[in-house]
Formats: C-alpha cells, structure tokens, sequence
C-alpha cells in the first residue's frame, strides 16, 4: 500500500481524475460540426471559454491566497457542473456559448488553486521536494483518465453524440463531494491583503520585477497555448486523414496514455537532464512538432502526433515546478493563475485566427502559423534562458 506524506494527495487525484475524465473531448469538434458550426465557430467558442477563464484566472487565484484554496475549488467544481448540464441540453451556438462561460468561470477558480494546495499540502509536511513527483502523478493521472473516457466517448458518440454529453454531467457531480472533503493547509508565510492594489503588486512581481519568474511563466504558457491549440486541431486532422469514428477514442486514449507516462516519468527524466537542455527540448519539440505535422498531413503526421503529445507530458509538470521554485507560498495560487491568464487570454485571441486560416487556408497553413507564434515567443525567452545560465540552473 502506497502511503502519502499528506491526506489531501489522493482527493486531489480522484478531482483530477474526473475532471479529466472527458468523454465528450475525443468527438467534440465534430459534436459542434453535427450542429451546424464550422471551424472558426467553434474556435470562437473556445476563444469565449478561454476569455471567461482567463479574465478570471487572476482574481479567482487571489481569492484561493485569501479565502483558501479549498472553498475556490469547491466553487469551481459546482461551476463546472452547472457549465456541462447546460452543455447537454443545447443545441444552437448561443446556448454552448453559456455553457462555455460557466465551464470557463469554473476552471477558473480550480485552475491555480488545485496546483497550490498541493504544494502547499507537501509543504506542511515538509516534503515540497517531492512536488515534482506528484504534479508529475497528478498530470499522468488525468491523462490517463481521458485515456479511458476517449475510448468510451468514441463508441457512445457512434450511437450518438447526445450520449457523451449526458454522461459528462455525471462525472461532473463526482468532483463535488470530494472538493468539500479537502482540508486546508496550514503552511503559510504572511497574508496577504484583501486588496486589489495586492493583485497588482504580485502581478508586478510575477511579470516585472522577478525577471526569471517572468520568463518562466511566459515560456510556460506559450508551451500551454501550443499543447492547447493542438487539441482543437487533432480531430480535423484525424478526420483529413480518414480516421473512423470509432477510432477516435481509441487514438485520443493512446494519445493521453502516453502523455500520462512521460508525466509519471517526468521526476525522473528530470534527474538526469540539465534544465537548459529540458527547456531547448520542449522548444524544439513544440515547434517542429507543428511543422512537421503541417508538412505530412497523413499517418506520417500521426506519429508525430504522438511524440507532439510526449513533450506535453513531459513539459507541462516541470514548467510548473520550475515556476513553483521561484514563487512563496502566500502567493502561489495567484501566481499559477497568471500563467493561465496568459494562456487563455492569449489563446482568446489567437483561437478565431487560426480557425479562419484552418476554414480558408487550410489545416496544414493553420498549423505552420502556429509554429511560428511558439518559435518566436518561445525563442526569445530561450534566449534569456541561456544568457542567465546560473539561474537557470539552480536545482541541479
């Protein structure tokens, strides 16, 4: 039997668990293409999704520093829940476009607070050290429950796509029990104020004053928006390359397996790969990722697909440790919500432009326009990365 250093460790898990269990995400492009919408539609749903998340991003990471991480989570977990009961029983753009902006609010106020109490949770017992590990455990885990939820969406949705929609809303209620059951940690340094000049000031630190914590947070999301943007294009490029229906789910679960074992390994990879190099790898994995997808639109690009979604599983626990490193415990939430900001917002603003492009271009040009936003956002902070060489380096 496996014993945790802290209770909170394995509801965590489970919340994870099921929040990743989406047994509508392996179809749902084609779900909104069943009703009528067309690609920049549907990016124009995710652009409003990723607007509501973002917009709220900070003050919900905040009110987790302040009110305490669990009572946000609770508040998000009932969000998500009423987000995908409305999602089940719509049927025309403005409908799904409310649905959106409950699940966005809901994430909103999990996102950053789940990150932070694990952390924090660690750190009570003295064991932050181990983070790495257990991000790394939590990011496999919910891989590897959209492993599973991808097979079954794939089959339900081959009966029809109302079914993935309903069963969503089930595995939406199961966060909620859990959530409350969380205990607060203990482990604090000083309060923060309840103001918004405090906002301000951690935002100003996050992305001013803290050049290091700045570059991290800016490489990190730029690598969130690439792994982001790459899901809503999966399913247009299985269906360009034939795919079956039923086959989705199965690829989407293969997909997140891996994902789920590369982020399980992550602690140990870690151990043995100088950060610089961890970071020039995630780089050029991102960006020839797109680029080599773009040029072999056919079961070639499906392999790269693969190693594409390898580098997510392997980037996404250690940029988050990375910034955890340089962030105190007062303003953690906050600080990891500032990189979602940054992702969705951004992603808000870039979702309906490679959409166009997808819809009157097409899905390869779409892809390549990706790969240069991640090589010169990316490669510029790759650049600062070598030149503070020390910095960089602090933990190996």
């Amino acid at each position: 039997m496996i014993t945790l250093p802290h209770q909170n460790i394995w509801k965590l898990f489970v919340i994870k668990g099921s929040l990743w269990f989406m047994i509508i995400m392996p179809v749902i492009v084609l779900f909104f293409q069943d009703h009528g919408l067309n690609l920049q539609e549907i990016m124009i749903l995710q652009s409003c999704y990723s607007l509501a998340l973002g917009l709220m991003e900070i003050p919900s990471g905040y009110a987790a520093d302040i009110l305490g991480r669990r009572k946000t989570l609770i508040l998000g977990c009932i969000l998500a829940f009423i987000g995908f009961s409305v999602f089940s029983v719509s049927y025309d753009f403005w409908w799904f476009l409310a649905a959106q902006i409950f699940l966005g609010l809901g994430n909103s106020f999990i996102s950053g607070a789940d990150t932070a109490i694990m952390y924090d949770s660690l750190l009570e017992v003295k064991a932050e050290d181990r983070f790495l590990k257990y991000e790394g455990r939590s990011v496999s885990i919910g891989n590897f429950s959209e492993a599973a939820a991808g097979i079954i969406g794939g089959f339900l949705a081959a009966i029809s796509f109302r079914y993935p929609a309903y069963a969503q809303v089930v595995v939406a209620m199961i966060t909620i029990p859990f959530a409350f059951s969380l205990v607060e940690p203990k482990t604090q340094t000083k309060q923060l104020k309840n103001s918004w000049k405090s906002i301000i000031s951690v935002v100003k630190f996050s992305l001013v004053e803290s050049k290091i914590l700045r570059t991290y947070i800016i490489y990190s999301a730029i690598m969130g928006i690439g792994t982001l943007m790459m899901a809503w294009l999966a399913q247009p490029f299985l269906k360009d390359i034939g795919i079956g229906m039923k086959n989705y789910g199965v690829i989407w679960a293969l997909l997140n397996i891996l994902v789920g074992i590369v982020a399980f390994l992550a602690y140990r990879i870690d151990k043995k790969i100088k950060p610089l190099k961890s970071l020039t790898l995630i780089f050029i994995s991102s960006v020839f990722g797109y680029v080599l997808i773009a040029q072999n639109m056919n079961y070639l690009g499906l392999m790269i697909l693969f190693l594409f979604y390898a580098n997510r599983g392997y980037a996404t626990p250690l940029l988050r440790n990375y910034i955890n490193k340089h962030t105190e415990s007062n303003v953690r939430a906050t600080v990891m919500s500032i990189r979602s900001f940054i992702i969705r917002t951004t992603f808000a603003i870039v979702a309906p432009f490679i959409g166009w492009i997808a819809d009157h271009e097409g899905l390869s040009s779409a892809m390549m326009a990706m790969s240069v936003i991640i090589a010169l956002v990316g490669g510029i902070c790759l650049v600062w990365f070598f030149k503070n060489q020390k910095e960089t380096a602090l933990y190996h």
